[in-house]
């Protein structure tokens, strides 16, 4: 059982339409609407993969009115990522050996590894 958990776990992770969402959610709370315009996605799918993220702890949603604003899950999510960026920090600088705005751009998917 803890090895499924962990597989789907970690391929919700690896989804890049999931973690574009997770990494925008990252600069601050947004509605879905918000989302879907930045990332260029069809309200829908974002809608989708939120209701995904959320059943599975990555986000949280707080009622606004009609809107409903979605944010990362500060307790265990964001200290996770920010772990896991430490860890592409130090053991993957041979993929990327790029500093500032080519280290970010490594990040959005823009620079190659």
């Amino acid at each position: 059982m803890i090895r499924k958990t962990y597989i789907h776990f970690f391929k919700t992770l690896s989804d890049p339409t999931k973690l574009d969402i997770i990494k925008t959610l990252r600069e601050g709370p947004k509605s879905v609407l918000e989302l879907s315009s930045k990332l260029k996605l069809e309200q829908s799918r974002a809608s989708h993969n939120l209701r995904k993220l959320n059943e599975l702890g990555f986000v949280t949603v707080t009622p606004n009115g009609k809107q409903r604003i979605y944010d990362i899950d500060k307790k265990t999510i964001l200290p996770l990522l920010k772990i896991i960026d430490g860890h592409v920090d130090v053991y993957y600088k041979h993929y990327c050996r790029c500093k500032g705005n080519a280290k970010k751009e490594r990040w959005e998917g823009k620079g190659e590894l």
